[in-house]
């Protein structure tokens, strides 16, 4: 078809024209970012935790009124949660994964004040912990008994150097000091402790997965307690019994010590859900937007073509008249429409890219993936097409003597 009469026809109708390229284009703009960005917070929702989310329970506890031996508390506690039927394992770690604050550490490949670092979660455990969490070994071997220590005394040690910690890393972070993948046995340093890497797990989230380095994750076998800032985590034989563990636990822990506030009491499940609430409200709500944004120029489009075809009915009925068909009439429309779509994607594509930057400089969102602009321009392609579909119809449908008369 050519094309010279269809542009030939949008000059004279510069401002309507106008618009529905500044609408599209702000749509391929908005769309391409708010589906972007969908797409992370999906993913980050999937993402694997490395813990086995629908068989745990957690319960923090907090020391009120006198305090007791944390250390020995803590041990009569598991004995006792160990014991509730329904309960495979139970142990105190520091953190868990889906939670706002995190404990996190740096180590180096050297002690040298100017190695480079990198920094992680710090995950510090007690006795059974990796079974009862169910992170799974990929190398090495978890931790010996005589290698846990209680944060208690350690905090009383002068000379933290002399420890020599053990330490299990996540694959990912162990494959950024040793790309080789050999790093059981290896030494690395926190300032200017050595730590030694004894084993290695497939993952472990950032507590509160705030950065690129999602699984950058270390583990230490130094026990907490309730009094500084240990939490218990159960393990259920079957997923179903949770609610009646927690219900037993907290009973328990209750008949232990009665002077001590529960801050902590939910499945781990129930916690993953409560952390990517807001996520599933901003996917929802950025679905919406864009669904809503997609109907306001598709009516766009219908109004104007509609507009056109009421102007242009002279013009149609002398088409008509001189042998044109109504395929051709309709797609003279319909090219009218992807010329227009066309220029107004080629905006907002640029639009979209400035838009990401804008929202990497503020969000610290990644940068923009080229597949989501030819994905936009389909989009905005196939609905300029239905949109117009019907006005085209209608002018084709315009019979050579009806328009003749209404000139």
């Amino acid at each position: 078809m050519d094309i010279r009469p269809i542009l030939s026809t949008l000059t004279r109708h510069k401002t309507a024209a106008a618009l529905i390229v500044l609408e599209i284009a702000l749509s391929c703009a908005i769309i391409c970012n708010a589906l972007f960005i969908v797409s992370q917070r999906i993913d980050a929702m999937q993402l694997a935790s490395g813990i086995d989310d629908d068989r745990l329970v957690e319960i923090g506890l907090s020391g009120i009124g006198t305090q007791v031996d944390g250390d020995a508390r803590t041990a009569e506690d598991l004995a006792a949660l160990r014991a509730i039927p329904g309960v495979e394992n139970a142990a105190i770690v520091n953190q868990l994964p889906f939670q706002n604050g995190s404990w996190n550490t740096s180590l180096a490949i050297s002690a040298e004040p100017d190695a480079q670092s990198i920094n992680g979660a710090q995950y510090m455990v007690g006795e059974s912990a990796l079974d009862t969490l169910g992170v799974r070994l990929l190398a090495g071997r978890d931790f010996n008994h005589d290698e846990y220590i209680s944060m208690d005394v350690m905090q009383k040690m002068e000379d933290l150097s002399a420890l020599r910690a053990p330490a299990i890393l996540t694959d990912a972070m162990a494959r950024k000091f040793f790309p080789d993948g050999d790093a059981i046995g290896k030494t690395l340093y926190m300032a200017n402790i050595p730590v030694t890497v004894v084993g290695v797990v497939q993952t472990l989230l950032r507590p509160n997965m705030q950065d690129n380095n999602r699984t950058h994750s270390l583990i230490f076998p130094v026990r907490t307690n309730f009094a500084n800032g240990g939490r218990y985590i159960l393990r259920t034989s079957d997923p179903a019994r949770r609610d009646e563990v927690l219900k037993q636990a907290l009973a328990t822990l209750e008949k232990n010590d009665p002077n001590r506030l529960v801050w902590v009491k939910q499945t781990v499940e129930e916690k993953r859900a409560k952390y990517f609430a807001n996520d599933r409200d901003m996917i929802g709500m950025l679905l919406i937007v864009s669904g809503l944004l997609l109907l306001v120029t598709a009516l766009g489009i219908i109004g104007l073509a509609s507009f056109w075809v009421q102007q242009r009915t002279k013009q149609i009925g002398i088409r008509r008249a001189l042998g044109a068909t109504r395929g051709q009439i309709l797609r003279y429309f319909q090219t009218e429409n992807f010329l227009l779509a066309s220029i107004g994607i080629v905006i907002g594509m640029l639009l979209a890219y400035l838009l990401n930057q804008w929202l990497m400089g503020r969000y610290e969102l990644p940068r923009l993936p080229l597949l989501y602009l030819p994905v936009g321009a389909l989009t905005l392609w196939l609905l300029g097409q239905f949109a117009v579909f019907g006005p085209a119809r209608r002018a084709a449908a315009i019979p050579p003597a009806v328009a003749t008369r209404s000139a």
